[in-house]
């Protein structure tokens, strides 16, 4: 860790900063917690400078007395110790900057003024937003800007589709667009916010602030769905395209475009048809019908380019003929796409018309041939006929999507072409592919996978193959906002079976992007479709999963209430791999509750579940949570037993969930007979959390390092050890993962030497603890202050432990 020297202390500085924040408030500790959202342990923690804020905190404090947090990042930024690097693995391969930008167009042509525009309020203002009616190449221009900024801006280069004017959908609210820009970054989910849009931008925002980051926010509906969007303070910068003045931004610079002029429509033209302009080219030698192919294109560069790509694929065709098949159609935009259309052949049309009825912004092979119930050699062919065509675009390889302007058109030539049978069959297909396809990738990740094969729809003919959990979650990545709309239209239509299956297929990428209260939220409807379904099964399952998402989320009451009913289910419905998972559960909350005996009951009887099912994975999950339960309990060989147990069945991933936890269950039992094999488990535990890339088992890995390397009387790396475990713990936003680890924290301060420290950490335990139902700590706190008390204060070491037998007499 950096040495601070007395002279100039950032931190000290800071915390100074903050103090003055609070006396600006005229609020106490307690009360400016509750006005600021933030526990008041950790709140008084940053003003007497013993922890660095995140940098939301920073804000959220500033917000409260009307005080711009900006000139505090620099100061906030030398505060802010580094976090350790993770140690190199030849596994590893260093991760790319993300560029999600579309393809720059080759034929970018005109809009010099313009451009110059956009750079030049990028520069003063580091915000612009570009408005103009639809096809005269807003998001084009905004694209080839982005490009020409990538060099300045090289720690990702991030584009979303807002959707504010996409036909047969609503535009992308700002919760879900925030989610998906802080995936994009690989922000873990245990540091994006919870709940509260306003929170969630502060994460961005100070995610933003310490990267150079280009961002295009694309087909804005109005100035509230993008402004929460925006970069605050820092270098990033973002691009913001609409349809409409987005007048509400009162301090973003705009630039409008028109239509080009006829000069530059000419040249577009001429250069997306391959025509060289001279004299023997097509377009010289007949002005006339040049002059009135640029007229009913309206002169907009979206109609421009399916006109050019008409001669350039017709080489036998003249300008005059471009003109008479153009003249069908009914507007400016529609007498390009109509003919560019016309020129398909049946099974070419017929997948450009089902294209409409695609909820999601962009789509792949795989999607195009379950839709349209063809081949995946048939679907690619097609979609690069429909590229050449400039029907569909590629924004990068292996994915499609089409302009909201094809879009509608799409729509309304489906609505009009195809039977509302076909239309309603073809959408059914896109939903039994999400379903399917999404359960393939939770098989792929081995954390909380639903060890259960999809019932919903058919199966498609075609799946992708996810090779291992990392292809898994790129594809939930690259597919994430899809499913939230394959979700939202099988809920729209009445697809039950739908929405109560896929957001099982969803947890395991939930758990490391997207965080806990979404998933609730999707595990309350799918509750709501079982019930109207009548499935017992399925319905029980509804109720456990719907439990899991809450006690995930610390909501252990309301956790219990829906095992209830999950139980009851299943008691009139035998079905061993739902009761083994169900039994798993309610050992975690029972244990968190403070019972003993009943949480080793539920884990054995899921043990023996798993194994009359044939489930080796749900057998060792079941193993390993009864050794951790027994290490709690101090039976540390039987602990070491079952760990090693665990570790000795074969597994090809050496980060596999229940090795993970085995590892850490031997290096905290062995600690003190086999240290140097205990720190090795311990070690390699971290590391492959490290490479996994997950917060919260990396605080467990360090926490538990820390209680192995006290019990060894090495107190000083024990301590370094919590320390770096709470520095990854005071980024998350879920309290009940840090009570988990408070207690073990304070036994090693007082250990080493450091009571006030840890009668600090047991009474912020015992504050944590009955408010989020955790008993089992709120008893271990009550012991710790106790032992602490003994010599200064032996009659309130007395009560407190009269309170913890209280509290175990209460849970039996």
């Amino acid at each position: 860790m950096r040495q601070r020297t007395a002279q100039a202390d950032p931190q000290e500085e800071l915390a100074a900063q903050l103090r003055a924040l609070q006396k600006l408030s005229g609020l106490g500790v307690r009360a400016l917690a509750r006005d600021t959202g933030l526990s008041s342990s950790s709140l008084s923690r940053y003003l007497n400078g013993q922890t660095v804020p995140p940098w939301p905190a920073v804000i959220a404090l500033c917000r409260l007395v009307k005080r711009d947090p900006r000139p505090l990042r620099p100061l906030w930024e030398r505060s802010s110790d580094p976090l350790p690097a993770p140690p190199k693995s030849s596994r590893l391969v260093p991760p790319q900057p993300r560029n999600d930008l579309p393809r720059d167009v080759a034929d970018f042509t005109g809009r010099e003024a313009e451009l110059a525009a956009v750079l030049a309020a990028v520069d003063s203002h580091r915000i612009v937003a570009i408005d103009g009616m639809a096809g005269v190449g807003k998001s084009c221009l905004a694209v080839h800007a982005a490009h020409r900024l990538t060099g300045r801006y090289p720690d990702a280069q991030l584009y979303v589709d807002l959707h504010g004017f996409t036909e047969g959908r609503p535009p992308l609210d700002p919760d879900s667009a925030l989610r998906m820009l802080l995936g994009a970054l690989d922000v873990p989910s245990e540091r994006v916010p919870q709940d509260g849009l306003e929170q969630l931008a502060a994460c961005w925002r100070a995610e933003l602030a310490r990267r150079r980051v280009v961002v295009v926010l694309d087909n804005a509906a109005d100035a509230d769905q993008v402004r929460p969007l925006l970069p605050g303070a820092g270098p990033s910068v973002a691009l913001v395209t609409s349809r409409n003045r987005l007048l509400g931004l009162e301090e973003v610079p705009p630039v409008s475009l028109d239509v080009l002029t006829p000069e530059e429509s000419a040249e577009l033209l001429a250069r997306a048809s391959g025509d060289s302009g001279g004299p023997g080219g097509r377009l010289s030698r007949d002005p006339e019908a040049t002059a009135e192919v640029l007229r009913l294109c309206g002169r907009l560069p979206l109609a421009l380019r399916l006109a050019a790509a008409r001669l350039r694929h017709r080489p036998g065709w003249t300008v005059g003929i471009l003109v008479e098949r153009m003249a069908e159609g009914a507007s400016e935009f529609d007498t390009a796409l109509a003919m560019s259309v016309r020129q398909l052949d049946r099974a070419q049309g017929r997948l450009f018309r089902l294209l409409g009825l695609l909820p999601g912004a962009s789509f792949d092979e795989y999607v195009a041939a379950a839709l349209a119930d063809v081949p995946l050699r048939t679907a690619r062919a097609m979609l690069e006929d429909l590229l050449d065509a400039h029907l569909v675009q590629q924004p990068t390889p292996g994915r499609y999507r089409l302009h909201d302007l094809v879009h509608q058109h799409a729509r309304r030539a489906g609505a009009e072409q195809d039977t509302a049978a076909e239309r309603e069959r073809a959408l059914g297909r896109v939903l039994d592919y999400y379903v399917h396809a999404a359960a393939a990738a939770d098989a792929a990740m081995p954390f909380v996978s639903a060890d259960r094969a999809p019932s919903a729809g058919r199966p498609p003919a075609e799946l992708p193959r996810f090779a291992d959990k990392n292809v898994a979650l790129a594809w939930f990545v690259a597919e994430y906002g899809n499913l939230i709309g394959v979700f939202e239209t099988a809920a729209a239509i009445g697809a039950d079976a739908h929405v109560s299956e896929l957001p099982r297929f969803l947890r395991a990428y939930f758990a490391r992007r997207c965080g806990t209260t979404h998933l609730n939220v999707l595990f309350e409807r799918s509750l709501a479709a079982a019930e109207r379904l009548g499935d017992p099964l399925r319905l029980a399952e509804a109720h456990s999963d719907l439990g899991f998402a809450r006690y995930n989320a610390g909501r252990t009451a309301e956790a219990a209430a829906a095992y209830e009913a999950a139980g009851r289910l299943l008691s009139r419905t035998r079905d061993i791999r739902a009761e083994a998972e169900l039994a798993m559960r309610r050992g975690y909350l029972s244990w968190d509750e403070g019972h003993f005996e009943e949480p080793l009951d539920l884990f054995r009887l899921a043990g023996e579940l798993y194994d009359e099912a044939g489930s080796v994975t749900g057998a060792a999950h079941a193993a390993a949570a009864k050794g951790w339960a027994m290490l709690q309990l101090g039976h540390r060989e039987e602990a070491a037993r079952l760990a090693r147990e665990v570790l000795g069945i074969p597994h090809d991933d050496p980060a596999w969930p229940p090795t993970l936890t085995a590892r850490i269950i031997l290096g905290v039992a062995i600690a003190g007979e086999e240290p140097e094999e205990a720190t090795e488990h311990l070690h390699l535990a971290l590391a492959l959390s490290r490479e996994d890339g997950h917060l919260n088992n990396q605080a467990w890995c360090l926490n538990c390092l820390g209680v192995a390397l006290r019990q060894m009387g090495r107190y000083e790396e024990a301590l370094a050890s919590h320390r770096e475990a709470f520095a990854l713990l005071d980024e998350l936003f879920e309290e009940h993962w840090k009570l988990r680890f408070l207690n073990g924290y304070g036994e090693t301060c007082r250990l080493a030497g450091l009571p006030e420290e840890a009668l600090r950490l047991h009474r912020e335990a015992l504050e944590l603890a009955p408010r989020l139902g955790y008993r089992f700590e709120k008893a271990q706190a009550h012991e710790g202050i106790a032992i602490l008390l003994d010599e200064t204060d032996p009659a309130a070491a007395a009560r407190h432990r009269a309170a913890r037998q209280a509290v175990l007499q209460e849970v039996g």
